[in-house]
């Protein structure tokens, strides 16, 4: 043990965190120890529901074993300051990270909560599985990364997700045995992240493993009250010891007799006791505990929906002059319009996004939303495809020379992704693109 100690004190590890490790993993500590010398796994998962033509990340390597659409990448890659990440094409995501939305495996149709959902990487793992059917509810207690969230399932292309920031406890009673799977992606003490990170080695203590544990099993509760009968729950941390992971799998248990764990088996990960663990010197990846379970007794009750509003006469023709269609989804938040199949009540929920905002009428014109253009069904709007340097001076606000035959609104895309609105008039494509998403690329 002193040698452990000795080599944790050269790595700057904490020493508690050091002993329990070696509690854990015997013989096999050593060279999880070593595992810190090496540099952090990145990793990026491509969008299905937004393929380039023709233009793949650079410096994208082998593919992750339990991702079909994830992939290592190295880490002098650039791909996510580039035109195609703004566009959605792809979610920078640690490879480890991938592995509990493709546990809790959602299935097209289904109603699926991610309760604890910024910065929303595993929130576009579901929409994915989903396929544009059923709805995600993503959840983020803190209204800052609420927002971070909401902008980036805008990003991918969301038309099914309902963004809140709530505190889980409020949406239990909300939503009683409702969902078909809910995935608890728990805040936690993350030594998962000690070699992404190495400044959290020294925010970390027993005490704050003991308070990380206690608000887990309150998510936890909650969560299990929300999840139907025959429905799945997936738990995971991006932490390690025993008291935030396997002790609370068997306090769940114990608490909630009508819950079992699930084995599974995905490509790399072989959770036969129902959770696995990700160790960084076992796998291509940081550290992320997956636990699998199924509720096999209970109750499934509807999920309250509101009907869609009636659009007035004169946003119906203001939609129309711009090639918008107000179809049989569209519902009202506040003066916006928002499309969304399936939408339950959102009576005094705080929400950051509803399905896809439309835009709203202001002075007897439709402002159309950018979420409307880079939605994974865009409008039926000419498209003008942009080169990567015009795309570049897009993205940063500027304006793009066109044909001076060219007028009324357009899709400006590059590689085939609609980036936003332009609106062409005297030679010049004037720029829509939302100035709080403006950035300077490279």
């Amino acid at each position: 043990m002193d040698n452990l100690l000795d080599r944790a004190s050269f790595l700057k590890l904490p020493e508690d965190f050091v002993k329990a490790a070696a509690q854990q993993l015997g013989d096999e500590t050593e060279a999880f120890l070593d595992s810190f010398l090496s540099p952090p796994c990145r990793g990026i998962r491509l969008n299905p529901m937004k393929r380039p033509e023709g233009m793949m990340p650079d410096s994208m390597g082998e593919r992750v074993p339990w991702e079909e659409d994830g992939y290592l990448l190295s880490m002098e890659s650039d791909a996510g300051k580039c035109v195609l990440h703004e566009a959605g094409a792809w979610y920078l995501q640690e490879p480890s990270a991938m592995l509990p939305a493709r546990v809790l495996d959602a299935k097209p149709g289904e109603k699926v909560l991610d309760l604890c959902a910024a910065p929303g990487g595993k929130s576009g793992q579901i929409l994915a599985a989903l396929n544009k059917q059923g709805l995600l509810v993503s959840n983020e207690i803190v209204p800052s990364r609420a927002k971070i969230l909401s902008q980036n399932l805008e990003r991918l292309g969301a038309v099914n997700a309902l963004v809140i920031s709530e505190e889980p406890r409020r949406l239990k009673d909300r939503w009683p045995d409702t969902f078909d799977a809910v995935l608890v992606d728990a805040p936690c003490s993350g030594e998962g992240m000690f070699r992404r990170h190495p400044e959290t080695r020294d925010e970390w203590s027993l005490a704050s493993v003991k308070g990380c544990q206690e608000r887990q099993r309150e998510i936890l509760t909650s969560a299990a009250c929300m999840v139907k009968a025959g429905g799945r729950l997936v738990y995971s941390t991006c932490t390690l010891n025993r008291m935030e992971n396997e002790d609370n799998v068997e306090w769940f248990l114990d608490t909630f007799r009508d819950f079992t764990l699930t084995p599974f088996s995905l490509p790399g990960a072989d959770g036969e006791k129902g959770y696995f663990t990700c160790y960084p010197h076992r796998v291509r990846g940081e550290g992320q505990f997956t636990a699998l379970f199924r509720k096999t007794d209970g109750e499934e009750r509807d999920m309250k929906c509101i009907s869609p509003v009636r659009p007035e006469k004169d946003e119906i023709r203001a939609a129309k002059e711009v090639r918008i269609d107000l179809d049989n989804n569209v519902h009202r938040m506040g003066t916006k319009l928002f499309r969304l199949a399936v939408c339950p009540d959102l009576q005094g929920l705080k929400v950051y996004r509803a399905g896809v905002f439309l835009g709203e009428v202001r002075k007897g014109i439709f402002q159309m939303d950018h979420a409307l253009a880079v939605c994974s069904d865009p409008p039926d709007l000419e498209r003008i495809e942009l080169t990567e340097t015009e795309a570049k001076t897009y993205l940063s606000g500027g304006t793009i020379q066109v044909n001076e035959s060219l007028k009324g609104w357009r899709l400006p895309c590059y590689a085939g992704l609609p980036l936003g609105f332009g609106k062409a008039s005297g030679g010049i494509l004037k720029n829509h693109y939302p100035k709080g998403l403006r950035r300077e690329l490279s």
